[in-house]
Formats: C-alpha cells, structure tokens, sequence
C-alpha cells in the first residue's frame, strides 16, 4: 500500500509544507493528497512541486478540489484547465472532485443528464491532459450510494472517470464496505481511510461543520477505534487489490493521530503479507 496524509488534516494548523513534508518523511508516508486550496496558494512560488517534493522522498499521490459543476461551462472549464496545471506541477495524475451538491435521491431526471453531459467533458479534458477524474463517494452527491457510482460511470462512460472510494461514507450509506468494493474495484484508483465512534455521530463531517475551525470534532476517532472495521477491511481490500489510500484526520492531534494511524496500518498489513 501507498499511504499519504491529506494536508487538509492540517486545514486550521499554522504548519508549513516544508514542516508537513518533513514529518511525513518521518512518519511513515510515502505521498501527501494536496488540498487544492493548498496548491493555488503555493503556486506563485516556484520553489514548491514534484520535483522539491521528490526530495522528501514522497510524491503527490493526489490533488483534491472541488469541480464548480453548476457554474457556467467557461467558468468550469477554466477551473479544470487550472487543476491540470497545478497536478501536472505536483506530478500527479488524480484530480478529486464531488459528484455535484445534490443526493442520488435529490437530483432530477434532467439535472441528472446535465450533470452526466458535464462529467464527459471534465473526463475529455482529463484524458487530454494525461489526468484521471475521481469522484469522492459522499453523501449529498450523486455517488453517496454505490449503485449510484455506478450508474454514474456507465452513463458517463469514459476511462478518465474513476472512483475515491471513501470506506467511511460508504458505511453511511448502508451498503457493506467491501461488497461495495467489489462492486466497484476497476474504477477504484484512491481511497479516503477515517472513522467515527458511532453512526449517530456522522453529522460531524457535514462540510459546513468539518470545515470550520470551530466546529465540533465529537465523535472522531482513530482509524481502528471507530464503527467501521477497518481490520477487516484493509484484510480483505489488500488481497483484492493495490492500494493507494490517504488518512483524512480532521479532528485534534493530527500528528498523533495520523502517526498512530500509519503505524497499525503497516502493522496489519505486514502481517497479513506474512501469513
């Protein structure tokens, strides 16, 4: 497994790239998943990128953002055209994105179709460019469900399009993490590892709580202290494929955490590789 630490853990953090890939280095990780808010304030600096990043021996497993998919197509294609830049800086081939603001159950017939014609062409734009296009399985978007992500990749039909299976946010969705993986496995190029104590918690990540630096972190947990059976998991999924994944921390400690977190992971997998 390629295991990276997401910089938005560090969202409220006064904490540098130098210091964040410094620690990495020493914890564990072999990427950093940029925050996209993160690489646009870093552009102007030329000193920043694959190259400075190599150094640290670690590599930019991805860049996540946040595709405006209801803006006008200019605005839109600007920001994607601006997103392959900035992975292409950072040397990497995955940009994130949600599948729009509205829930599977939400979304109209006809908003559906907009949204579809819309993801071919991110996913042309993409494929042009040497990216691929991952949809973040999360609720209130059209991949909160896995037949939903699934029903999105075959209308939109084109390779560019792959999935950052999210373990946590498919649990929300009711659905069996790992039968939604093998559902969902040759579009799976990234996954999002967190955890929560119990599913009555699942409110903290809503985006407008997560995000803000005073919101509640109640119910965040580490990686193998929460809900969702990550032993099992990480068993099972290792057998089934390769692994990218990243550790999403958004509560308090983030070096303890992660740091926790990247330890027992290897430890789990270095035995399972020695059975």
């Amino acid at each position: 497994m390629k295991l990276s630490l997401c910089t938005i853990s560090f969202r409220h953090h006064l904490q540098s790239i130098d210091q964040i890939a410094h620690w990495a280095q020493n914890n564990g990780f072999q990427g950093i998943e940029l925050w996209g808010v993160h690489a646009k304030n870093l552009a102007e600096d030329i000193h920043y990128g694959s190259e400075w990043l190599s150094s640290y021996d670690l590599e930019t497993s991805m860049l996540s953002d946040y595709l405006p998919l209801d803006a006008p197509l200019p605005a839109l294609m600007a920001e994607m055209n601006a997103l392959c830049s900035l992975a292409h800086r950072w040397g990497t081939g995955k940009i994130r994105t949600f599948a729009g603001n509205k829930g599977s159950a939400d979304i109209s017939r006809l908003e559906r179709i907009e949204l579809v014609s819309r993801m071919k062409m991110l996913c042309k734009m993409a494929e042009a460019e040497g990216m691929q296009l991952l949809v973040e399985t999360h609720p209130n978007t059209l991949t909160d469900n896995p037949s939903s992500a699934l029903q999105l990749l075959e209308e939109t039909d084109h390779p560019a399009l792959r999935v950052n299976f999210d373990v946590l946010h498919i649990w929300e969705s009711g659905v069996d993490p790992l039968f939604a993986l093998k559902q969902l496995q040759p579009y799976v190029s990234h996954f999002h590892f967190k955890n929560i104590e119990s599913r009555s918690k699942l409110g903290v990540f809503a985006p407008n709580n997560v995000y803000a630096a005073a919101g509640s972190r109640e119910g965040m947990v580490s990686l193998f202290e929460g809900a969702v059976d990550y032993r099992l998991f990480l068993r099972e999924a290792s057998e089934m494929m390769e692994m990218d994944a990243s550790l999403e921390w958004f509560g308090p400690n983030v070096k303890n955490i992660l740091a926790k977190d990247s330890r027992e992971i290897m430890k789990l997998l270095q035995v399972e590789e020695a059975r």
